[in-house]
């Protein structure tokens, strides 16, 4: 079998191609600006030349607040390139994973019998957000053209490269004292769990919808608080509303996914946050020495 991993200058991306190597599966991995997945033609040259057997599509625009403010951009490609990418795949008979997100849905939560529980796959997708429509867009044109496609929605990801962990080290060489929400809560998730998925499934024929965050969940700032306890920093963290926290584009309050379809297979390979947070930061402190 042989990948190509788009988007691979990435978090998720580099991931992948770190743990492929530990596989017999073949990858290359491609990014802007010489793979530009608006530009279906130029693609579609790399592709036929590198004839892979599964397409892994983690390129897209994720900054939120840059998704607000030029709309236009974010649908090209949040939406018409995996759009590219599946006609593609759909004619040269390739398999097609996309990487998406939490914010396909509307934040606030499903409540039953009076408890919140975690968004699962067949749930109602509402998007409140630019970014949000535009990554649902590219699951429709996925899921419409497609027969052999894996839709992997994820959320709070972490790993190498620029990300809220590195953020509050970072804040807290300069700071005594820092604020961070409390009252959106989601799950904080390694992209060493999500990229193990990712390969698992990639391998298998069970085509669909399915969610990969790390186990258990967490606000912002109890994540905060877990990074400064494990390093032994010793720093004041002061707890804020989403209101008081000034931002261009609201931020869901609820973004707790349930891995219920990898439960299903047996591939639910994710660990707790906490133990996959302990992990990351061993790796962070070893590649910074």
């Amino acid at each position: 079998m042989k990948a190509l991993i788009t988007g691979s200058g990435g978090q998720l991306g580099r991931e992948l191609l770190k743990q492929l190597k530990e596989t017999p599966i073949e990858a290359v991995g491609y990014d802007i600006p010489a793979f530009d997945i608006t530009d279906k033609a130029a693609v579609e040259k790399i592709i036929a030349a590198e004839k892979p057997d599964v397409i892994v599509s983690c390129g897209a625009m994720t900054n939120v607040d840059g998704c607000e403010t030029n709309r236009e951009a974010a649908m090209a490609v949040n939406g018409e390139g995996p759009k590219n990418l599946a006609e593609i795949a759909r004619d040269r008979g390739i398999k097609m994973v996309h990487v998406s997100t939490d914010y396909v849905f509307d934040g606030d939560g499903i409540t039953e019998n009076g408890v919140l529980r975690p968004y699962v796959e067949s749930d109602p997708i509402a998007p409140k957000t630019v970014y949000g429509e535009s990554k649902a867009l590219g699951e429709k044109y996925v899921s419409e053209i497609l027969e052999q496609y894996f839709i992997v929605r994820t959320a709070w990801l972490y790993g190498d490269g620029h990300n809220f962990v590195k953020t509050m080290l970072g804040l807290a060489d300069k700071y005594p004292e820092i604020t961070v929400v409390n009252d959106q809560v989601g799950s904080p998730t390694s992209t060493v769990d999500l990229a193990r998925a990712i390969i698992a499934l990639m391998q298998t024929e069970n085509y669909g919808l399915y969610h990969g965050t790390c186990e258990g969940q967490c606000s912002w700032y109890d994540f905060a608080v877990e990074i400064f306890r494990q390093k032994g920093i010793e720093i004041s963290v002061k707890p804020v509303t989403s209101e008081e926290y000034v931002s261009k584009t609201p931020r869901p309050k609820y973004s707790v996914l349930k891995n219920q379809g990898l439960e299903k297979l047996g591939l639910n390979t994710f660990r707790p946050w906490k133990e996959a947070l302990t992990e990351y930061l061993k790796w962070l402190e070893a590649s910074e020495n």
